[in-house]
């Protein structure tokens, strides 16, 4: 057994394969909203909202998955 800590570079695979289908669907669509604000430009203030939003939404996204890699067995 490994105990050697884990970190953002090298997450345990187990990990991150328990976050499933939904967090990767969250992941991807938070990403494609993202690339869509920058499609369409930059213009008005709803689109400097839009784009906060989707960056929330990604990096909670993203601190879930570090969390989930960082966890100790047996927990979530």
């Amino acid at each position: 057994m490994n105990d050697a800590p884990k970190t953002a570079i090298d997450p345990d695979p187990r990990s991150l394969r328990s976050l499933g289908v939904a967090w990767a669907g969250q992941t991807l669509a938070s990403l494609c909203w993202i690339g869509s604000v920058f499609a369409y430009g930059l213009s008005d203030l709803g689109d400097y909202l839009q784009l906060s939003a989707a960056s929330a939404w990604f990096i909670a996204n993203l601190f879930t998955a570090l969390s989930t890699s960082h966890a100790e067995p047996g927990t979530k």
